[in-house]
């Protein structure tokens, strides 16, 4: 593509850095290399994408397709900055951007979008080529430190420190969780030091910290609880969950721990209630447990007449063994209640290592509408290092991709 051109046809062509090679810099790339820009990506890791493919072991959810009035009220806060970003790149523009590709995309049973590959790598493939057919340049293993007192940017590399200046930057380096595939918050230092306001990264769509036996731990951690239900308070979630050595992880967690974070954050614990059968009413329980036959143990009973696992027959021991009391074997109400409405205490959150996104970032606050830092003029912000965060469910890589061509239109009008 020629280089963009002003009204008396001289060349405008600028020099953009775009720090962080995950989609939402990539797409900003993509956006400024079209507008002819001379656009370079710098990214710390040693290949480009890694966290969008750890994604895409899921199937890639890339977006969703319920009606965007809904689809907005999933992000907290409610950012107007935000919001018009998804709103000027929607989900239906996200999968005609796929489709454009060659990686046609379609809706499952649950609204989720993905592309019918159901993996990223054939995505990235074809992304990469199409950024490297538009002129855009990448360098890798170069690790954002700031900027110089003369105003450059610098990069640590194996070779030494890289100073460049260019017109302007796109910050896009994520947010904190799983920081092995390269997003691993620190760019709070230096931007930390130019007085941009963030607030505190912690983990979002995380799994929660609950206190287990040694024998429960030995005998279920990494088995999964299939169809179940979580409640805290007026919220509640179905789904799957994964018991780990230290608590509960998976999609019905997750879809509670923004609520139960800001619970432990403020009570130092949160209590929750796990329905191992949300299907069924109580009362059939005790029926099929009337039915069964004594001479077998109570765990082999119970499991048959709740039609539960041996592993949600061992949490059921596992918190009436902890209330001092044991299992009211000869209660079955009572035992109804326990397996539809099993009460646990979390008492923190799992950390970000294993987070599957981030809450906090750079404040709202601290950007002008086009999402431009206000304290370095040039400088604009993509991503998940912005204060937001999304349920899983194509949420996350929508606000991810949106926000970053919203960044680039900003560097569009500020360079004018």
């Amino acid at each position: 593509m020629p280089p963009a051109r002003d009204v008396a046809g001289m060349t405008t062509k600028k020099h953009i850095a775009i720090i962080g090679g995950g989609p939402s810099g990539l797409i900003a790339a993509e956006k400024l290399a079209e507008a002819g820009h001379a656009v370079e990506v710098f990214e710390r890791m040693p290949t480009l994408g890694r966290k969008f493919l750890m994604a895409g072991r899921g199937g890639l959810n890339l977006t969703h397709v319920e009606p965007l009035e809904i689809f907005l009220t999933r992000y907290v806060p409610a950012t107007p900055a935000l919001l018009a970003a998804i709103r000027a790149f929607p989900p239906e523009a996200l999968r005609a951007w796929a489709d454009d590709l060659g990686q046609e995309t379609f809706a499952g049973s649950s609204g989720r979008v993905f592309p019918k590959a159901m993996k990223a790598s054939p995505l990235l493939r074809a992304w990469l080529g199409r950024l490297e057919a538009l002129g855009v340049k990448f360098h890798l293993r170069h690790t954002f430190e700031g900027w110089n007192d003369a105003g450059e940017v610098c990069f640590s590399t194996s070779e030494g420190t890289v100073t460049r200046t260019f017109d302007a930057v796109v910050l896009a380096l994520g947010g904190a969780s799983w920081p092995r595939l390269g997003s691993d918050g620190a760019w709070v230092a230096p931007l930390t030091r130019l007085g941009v306001p963030i607030q505190p990264l912690s983990a979002a769509n995380a799994g929660v910290l609950i206190h287990w036996s040694d024998i429960l731990v030995s005998r279920h951690a990494g088995s999964a609880l299939k169809r179940i239900a979580i409640r805290f308070g007026d919220h509640k979630a179905r789904g799957e969950a994964v018991i780990t050595k230290s608590g509960l992880e998976g999609g019905a967690v997750y879809a509670l721990s923004r609520v139960i974070r800001e619970a432990v954050a403020r009570d130092g614990h949160a209590d929750i209630t796990l329905d191992l059968r949300p299907d069924i009413h109580p009362d059939q329980i005790v029926e099929r447990l009337a039915k069964t036959n004594r001479k077998e143990s109570f765990s082999s009973r119970l499991r048959k007449a709740a039609s539960i696992q041996p592993n949600a027959v061992a949490l059921v021991n596992e918190v009436a063994t902890a209330s001092g009391k044991g299992l009211p074997k000869d209660n079955y109400t009572a035992v109804a209640k326990l397996v539809t409405a099993l009460p646990l205490r979390v008492t923190g959150m799992a950390g970000l290592e294993r987070a599957i996104s981030t809450a906090g970032g750079i404040d709202f606050a601290g950007l002008t509408p086009d999402l431009m830092l206000n304290a370095r003029p040039g400088v604009f912000v993509a991503g998940e290092m912005l204060d937001w965060e999304a349920p899983t469910g194509g949420y996350l890589l929508q606000a991810s991709f949106a926000s970053g061509i919203a960044a680039a239109e900003g560097v569009k009008r500020f360079l004018g």
